[in-house]
């Protein structure tokens, strides 16, 4: 048995090891993904025992030539597999939303759209109602010195939610919400103002805020008159009065069109 032990370490070479190490990291990159979800060692200690006991029975084989054995334990690592998909489907879900928020699967995926039509659909709404907001669409301008000012939330952004937090009784409707990559991080925010343009009526304080902020960084910002219930897009220092029918067409040119979309 010492003989058979001794020509398989002799008999294993490069190709074996880096077949040894990608298994290896596949298994690690398991074992941290599930971790991460679970929260907890007992899942950790789990894998490392069923895997331990895998690598053992495949060198058991390996050593003796146990094809049948062999055969039972592929049908084996099928079974379990299955199991654990099964077990652990809501850590899998959750590890998978997680997976979803890194910016290098967000390469791949275009989320910008519904965003543009949920802010449209709130803006309307709010509008209709004459329903004072401010919302400010982070670039690539960190914003997080004016979402220290306000309330974090890190929230789904949804039109619904829009609605709710500029309430008129809302504790949160004073101020703007900011979103960052797609997600509602703040509401209550503070913004830096900028003087009151002479000679236009209409423009209070969100929108002087909104100039304010665009002034400042390259954010993209949208606000609702409470007086007049009409919809601007604040961009550069500037703002763009749109009609209600083209919020959502006009957020997307602009969002896609980059900074000069105003201009025109």
């Amino acid at each position: 048995m010492t003989e058979r032990f001794i020509h398989l370490y002799e008999s294993i070479g490069r190709r074996d090891l880096i077949e040894i190490g990608i298994l290896s990291l596949f298994i690690y990159g398991i074992l941290r993904f599930i971790g991460a979800t679970r929260g907890t060692s007992m899942v950790r200690g789990l894998g490392i025992v069923v895997v331990g006991f895998i690598l053992l029975v495949q060198v058991i084989i390996a050593s003796f030539d146990l094809a049948e054995l062999s055969k039972m334990l592929d049908y084996l690592l099928t079974a379990v597999l299955l199991s654990l998909i099964v077990i652990f489907q809501p850590e899998l879900r959750r590890g998978l939303l997680m997976l979803g928020r890194y910016r290098m699967f967000r390469v791949f995926t275009s989320s910008s759209e519904p965003i543009v039509d949920r802010l449209a659909e709130a803006c309307v709404a709010l509008a209709s109602e004459y329903t004072g907001a401010l919302i400010v669409l982070q670039r690539t301008i960190s914003l997080e010195a004016y979402i220290k000012t306000g309330e974090r939330l890190d929230a789904e952004v949804t039109a619904g939610l829009l609605r709710a937090i500029f309430q008129k009784r809302s504790p949160l409707h004073d101020g703007a919400v900011i979103i960052v990559d797609g997600r509602l991080q703040a509401a209550a925010c503070q913004l830096p103002l900028a003087e009151a343009p002479q000679g236009l009526g209409g423009h209070g304080m969100r929108h002087r805020a909104a100039m304010g902020i665009s002034e400042e960084t390259d954010a993209l910002v949208l606000v609702v008159s409470e007086e007049t219930g009409r919809i601007s897009i604040a961009q550069n220092g500037r703002l763009e009065v749109v009609s209600r029918e083209l919020v959502s067409r006009r957020l997307g040119a602009v969002l896609h069109g980059g900074i000069t979309a105003l201009a025109a």
